[in-house]
């Protein structure tokens, strides 16, 4: 795909409980996003999401979906990869918010300059646990499966999942924070090995809450690596956190988002 210009955003969280995250969002979408000819959101736009049927009566996820819709309305292309927290999100969403999904990893160009876009929670290889969860999670027939299950025993299955990753992420920060910050961050050999694949040396990736820019080696192989900020507006006793990256030919730069 080769662009002139894009904003990249990832690890929104919306969710009622969050307003103004959400308010922040809407704002985003009505002026910001439209300064640019492509949007990308690269997963975890939801707090969680446990299939379109849960969610879609909802009329706060519903004004999250007309908000994108009038984003792509007034010309911008809008693209989602989806993240860890919402990969159930399906094509009735798709439908209504009118954006298009892409797999994860996808390539971008910008001038001469090809990059890597991808979540980031396929990189954090130091978590075995969790990339076998993760790998069980996307099979298509266990998802098919999940969704037969009842929509308020999902909502509430889907909670539960992520109040118990929000402890045990808690204990282990308490406990052992150095062996929790390497599993829940991206490993070189993964970044190597998907910039290998891929044919660049620029990826840019959100999912670890941990934003910067990164240059990094492997061997022979050197690449730079652009970590993305999660939103978080709700909570005074933490640093607030909404940002941007804008991606030109003259580089990438950040956009700060914080009102």
């Amino acid at each position: 795909m080769v662009i002139e210009q894009a904003l990249i955003i990832s690890d929104i969280h919306l969710t009622p409980a969050y307003p103004h995250t959400a308010k922040r969002f809407i704002d985003f979408c009505q002026v910001e996003a439209r300064k640019t000819p492509c949007l990308f959101i690269i997963g975890d736009l939801f707090e969680f999401w446990v299939g379109d049927d849960a969610h879609l009566h909802s009329p706060f996820h519903k004004e999250i979906a007309n908000e994108i819709k009038q984003v792509v309305d007034s010309g911008v292309l809008v693209y989602f990869i989806p993240g860890n927290r919402d990969f159930m999100l399906g094509s009735a969403f798709a439908k209504l918010a009118t954006w298009q999904v892409l797999p994860d990893p996808s390539i971008i160009q910008v001038s001469s300059k090809k990059w890597v876009l991808t979540h980031g929670d396929n990189l954090c290889t130091a978590d075995p646990a969790y990339q076998l969860f993760r790998g069980i999670t996307r099979l298509q027939f266990l998802q098919r499966l999940f969704m037969l299950i009842p929509t308020p025993i999902r909502k509430k299955m889907g909670a539960q999942l992520r109040q118990r990753a929000t402890i045990k992420y808690q204990l282990r920060q308490h406990f052992n924070p150095q062996k929790a910050n390497i599993k829940g961050n991206v490993t070189l050999q993964a970044c190597a090995e998907i910039l290998r694949k891929n044919h660049c040396n620029q990826l840019i990736h959100g999912h670890t809450h941990l934003p910067g820019i990164h240059q990094e080696t492997q061997g022979q192989q050197e690449w730079t690596r652009w970590v993305l900020s999660d939103w978080d507006l709700d909570h005074p006793e933490m640093h607030p956190r909404a940002s941007a990256l804008q991606i030109d030919h003259s580089g990438v730069s950040v956009i700060n988002l914080i009102r």
